[in-house]
């Protein structure tokens, strides 16, 4: 999770109110400790030296057997009746008493408790607030990661900025490949324009052949009409008629109708044959209005005729025979 600056004023302003309270219950336990400590007694403290008598020199045990009694404490002057003038009365100096010279020094009477001072209570001493090291560390902690943060935003821009790059090249190449294949299917679709052109004008041309075809073979129909049965030009033109219908029958037995050809409906072919009948070749006139379908239908029954009728025939017998087939069931 990304901190923000508000973030880190927070934890700064928690850490300094934690160490103030810190600081503020030290100061109370001190003060609590000083008044609930019990008072000592008035003066100053008694301070002894505790030696081994058997470890002094045998002067020093001397002196010590030898040492006077102490003197009695003074009594107390009675309170005395206040003058209307009061005069001051000086306190008897008591005489100094010469001590023998061999004699060891006399301790010094124990001060009475009236006669204490009353020692100087300790003052607090003010406690100086120590520097928010935490904080500080802290600080520090803030300034690198806000900088760390300003590095990662910045490689993050620098990435982003390349990425950007990238994403045009990109764009500019799939529009580049786009107007490449718009262009390519525009020169395709031009080419297929073409060749439906060339189609429909070659159409046109077969139409035109076939048309010119059919006005030539009903001219020849019509020459053929007038003129004898196919056969030999000197032949007899009776046996020239059964040779044909001989013909006839036999390739429409062995012929199945298709349904696209019609009852009654003609088509001239010309037929290759070898003496005996054998079929050497079969082609149909342009006029023939038989479909791919109903022509082959024709051509596989005149092979399935041969050998085509030729004994009896043979006076008027033709090599290429001009054969008119008419479709029947």
């Amino acid at each position: 999770m990304r901190e923000s600056r508000s973030d880190n004023v927070v934890a700064i302003g928690l850490s300094i109110l934690v160490h103030v309270l810190l600081f503020g219950l030290i100061i109370l336990g001190a003060l609590w400790s000083a008044s609930s400590r019990p008072e000592s007694a008035m003066g100053s403290p008694v301070s002894a030296d505790l030696i081994d008598p058997n470890a002094l020199s045998a002067a020093d045990q001397r002196a010590l057997a030898d040492r006077p009694d102490p003197l009695p404490d003074p009594e107390p002057a009675p309170e005395a009746v206040p003058d209307p003038v009061p005069t001051p009365v000086p306190d008897p100096v008591p005489e100094p008493v010469e001590a023998p010279a061999s004699a060891p020094p006399q301790p010094l009477p124990e001060p009475r408790p009236e006669d204490a001072v009353e020692p100087r209570q300790p003052q607090l001493q003010e406690v100086v607030p120590e520097p928010d090291t935490v904080s500080q560390a802290a600080v520090r902690r803030d300034a690198l990661a806000a900088e760390q943060r300003e590095k990662e935003q910045e490689e993050k821009r620098r990435q982003a900025q390349i990425e950007l790059a990238e994403q045009q090249k990109q764009q500019e190449a799939e529009e580049k490949r786009r107007l490449a294949r718009q262009e390519l299917e525009k020169l395709r679709a031009e080419r297929e324009k073409t060749q439906r052109e060339a189609q429909l004008a070659e159409q046109r041309l077969k139409q035109i052949a076939e048309r010119n075809a059919q006005q030539t073979s009903a001219q020849r129909a019509a020459a053929s009409a007038a003129s004898p049965p196919p056969g030999r030009p000197d032949g007899d033109s009776g046996l020239a008629a059964k040779y044909a219908a001989a013909i006839q029958e036999a390739v429409r037995r062995n012929w199945r109708r298709p349904d696209n050809v019609q009852v009654g409906q003609r088509c001239r072919l010309y037929i290759t044959q070898l003496p005996g009948g054998e079929v050497m070749n079969v082609e149909f006139d342009a006029s023939c209005p038989y479909d791919a379908q109903g022509r082959r239908s024709v051509e596989a029954a005149v092979r399935a005729a041969e050998p085509l009728p030729y004994a009896g025939f043979e006076s008027v017998f033709n090599r290429r025979l001009n054969f008119t087939f008419t479709a029947q069931d």
